[in-house]
């Protein structure tokens, strides 16, 4: 599993089979302990189906039967979500009105973020059904958003030449760097940050403190080659990473 988005596809995939206790997941070490009754051929199956390098590795006898779940960890992945998409809005409205292409692709990226942890959150208690709906909407939602931006791009590449307010790039993407700080901050503190799930919420917001970074050098670079050229290529490189992000969701809905 290499994002939350894959850990989702999984339980999905699984949802249904009566016979499965719980799912733990460790998704640095990409491995699953599925706890079950019965015989583990279907689950085998199931996941296997997947593609994702799945295998059997042992099966052993457990007399663990309590897996109570962590509200507390809700919560934090509720704040996480929310400072996410607040975010979105943020980036997106200053990055039409500074004409910034690397702000705009960066509120994708918070907006993708979001759909992951709600996605994730939703689904629990929800049907199947409407778990594959939602992933399906937003999957195709984010993609037609980045392929608006890369429509942009190439505009602005072979015609518009206007330099975007590197001033407001630098100061927006130090605030979202700030927000992201204080998201890896929340998830920190949790007493269940060992788990897969809060481990992986981790990665996907170290690696948006990445992207901050990428568009605050983007618009030192503007202001000092005055050319929006170093926009336009951090936009891009963020628009390939919301399409890589918005195809795991569409896993989701098969």
């Amino acid at each position: 599993m290499d994002c939350p988005s894959e850990e989702n596809l999984i339980r999905m995939k699984l949802d249904g089979i009566s016979s499965i206790a719980n799912l733990d997941f460790d998704i640095v070490n990409r491995k699953l302990i599925v706890f079950h009754t019965g015989e583990i051929d279907q689950i085998e199956k199931s996941v296997i189906e997947l593609n994702l390098g799945g295998k059997k590795i042992s099966t052993e006898k457990t007399d663990q039967t309590d897996f109570k779940k962590n509200q507390n960890q809700k919560k934090l992945l509720w704040s996480v979500l929310i400072i996410n998409f607040a975010f979105f809005i943020i980036e997106m409205t200053t990055g039409l009105i500074s004409k910034s292409i690397g702000l705009v692709a960066d509120s994708l990226d918070m907006l993708a973020d979001s759909f992951v942890y709600g996605i994730s959150l939703f689904a629990v208690g929800g049907t199947l059904i409407k778990k594959k709906r939602i992933a399906k909407l937003a999957g195709y939602f984010q993609i037609t958003l980045a392929i608006i931006g890369f429509l942009e791009v190439l505009r602005r590449f072979f015609g518009d030449k206007e330099l975007p307010d590197f001033s407001t790039m630098i100061i927006v993407s130090i605030f979202a760097l700030i927000a992201n700080g204080i998201c890896l901050y929340i998830l920190q503190k949790s007493k269940s940050k060992e788990e897969a799930h809060m481990k992986a919420s981790m990665i996907f917001t170290s690696n948006d403190v990445i992207i901050n970074l990428g568009v605050i050098v983007a618009g030192i670079l503007v202001n000092y080659l005055s050319s929006n050229k170093p926009d336009l290529i951090i936009g891009t490189i963020v628009f390939v990473l919301v399409i890589q992000g918005a195809f795991r969701i569409l896993k989701l809905s098969k």
